[in-house]
């Protein structure tokens, strides 16, 4: 008997599990369908809205030549903020505009040049990191949006963070 219900409730999960993959073969043959076509998807996620979207201005662009995209704190004591200013300049044809800089955590506060940086001027986007939580090795990241091509440049920074002494009394 159990042999006979052990055998039932495969056979249903195989069962669900062949229409499952019907109805993705079917939304793939869709999809190839309507690839010759500008058609956009039916539902569109974060990923397919960046496919359709993301292509490349026509017309001259800025390009944001940073100094250098990744910096290391070093070895920083617990409970300090640290700043870090990435330097850049605008190589390109067309004025240069950061549009937001978002870090990758709350820990890490960018702040970033507003105004338009001409054709071969300088900017700046400045990260402070509080240390306060952070003990051990970090590693952060600021995603900076511009005009540019690629729209987004990913500024990197690490830090090994001491922790803070313990205050449970005199040490021995």
């Amino acid at each position: 008997m159990t042999v006979g219900i052990i055998l039932f409730m495969t056979a249903c999960k195989d069962r669900a599990a062949e229409k499952r993959i019907a109805e993705l073969e079917s939304r793939l043959a869709q999809l190839e369908t309507n690839k010759g076509t500008n058609a956009l998807p039916t539902v569109a996620t974060p990923e397919t809205a960046a496919t359709v979207t993301d292509e490349k201005p026509e017309g001259p662009l800025p390009v944001a030549q940073f100094e250098k995209i990744d910096h290391d704190f070093g070895t920083v004591s617990e409970g300090k903020k640290v700043t870090y200013i990435y330097k850049v300049k605008n190589t390109g044809e067309a004025p240069l505009i950061i549009q937001s800089a978002v870090p990758s955590c709350g820990c890490t506060v960018p702040t970033w040049t507003k105004e338009p940086i001409p054709v071969g001027g300088t900017g700046s986007v400045t990260a402070e990191f509080d240390t306060n939580g952070k003990a051990g090795i970090n590693n952060k990241t600021i995603a900076v949006t511009a005009n540019t091509w690629p729209k987004i440049t990913t500024l990197r920074f690490k830090a090994m963070v001491t922790p803070k002494a313990e205050s449970n009394g005199p040490t021995k």
